[in-house]
């Protein structure tokens, strides 16, 4: 493949690419307006599921937020009965968040359904190489934007 063929090649691709992040985000969004959700509250809520438990500040670590926005998203997802506060013995000023996954896939799944069965559906066209080489793409770049989400946290 010549240098001009790989950089048109290359130009589709994040044209692609960012075709997809847009239509995640809408996508995202909708499906949190549905649930009765923030966009935020709701992908938050999926990094919080990812978790038995964490702490507050783990939370604020993990997504940049400080702490006051913290509480004010464990407010509202407790309000829901989407997770609850569980205080330490020792420290009761440290929250332990615990996800509850039950009224969260109660909530979600019928949200879900269709696009995880299409999305299965999709990758089933797919070579396991082709898969594999996906799979790659989005680990190596989900390095990259979580390293640039840092610095501008840091920074």
């Amino acid at each position: 493949m010549s240098e001009i063929d790989k950089d048109d090649l290359v130009h589709q691709f994040r044209s692609a690419s960012r075709q997809y992040s847009d239509a995640s985000i809408f996508m995202h969004e909708a499906i949190a307006r549905k649930a009765g959700l923030s966009g935020a509250d709701h992908k938050y809520l999926g990094l919080i599921l990812q978790h038995e438990q964490l702490t507050a500040g783990d939370l604020s670590k993990l997504t940049g937020l400080t702490t006051g926005a913290v509480t004010g998203l464990i407010d509202r997802l407790e309000k829901k009965k989407l997770l609850k506060r569980k205080f330490t013995k020792n420290d009761r000023r440290k929250v332990i968040i615990v996800p509850n996954v039950t009224n969260t896939m109660e909530l979600l799944e019928p949200l879900f359904g269709g696009l995880q069965e299409k999305t299965a559906d999709l990758l089933n066209a797919f070579s396991v190489e082709e898969i594999q080489t996906i799979e790659r793409y989005f680990i190596e770049a989900t390095a990259i934007m979580r390293e640039t989400t840092e610095t501008l946290n840091n920074n």
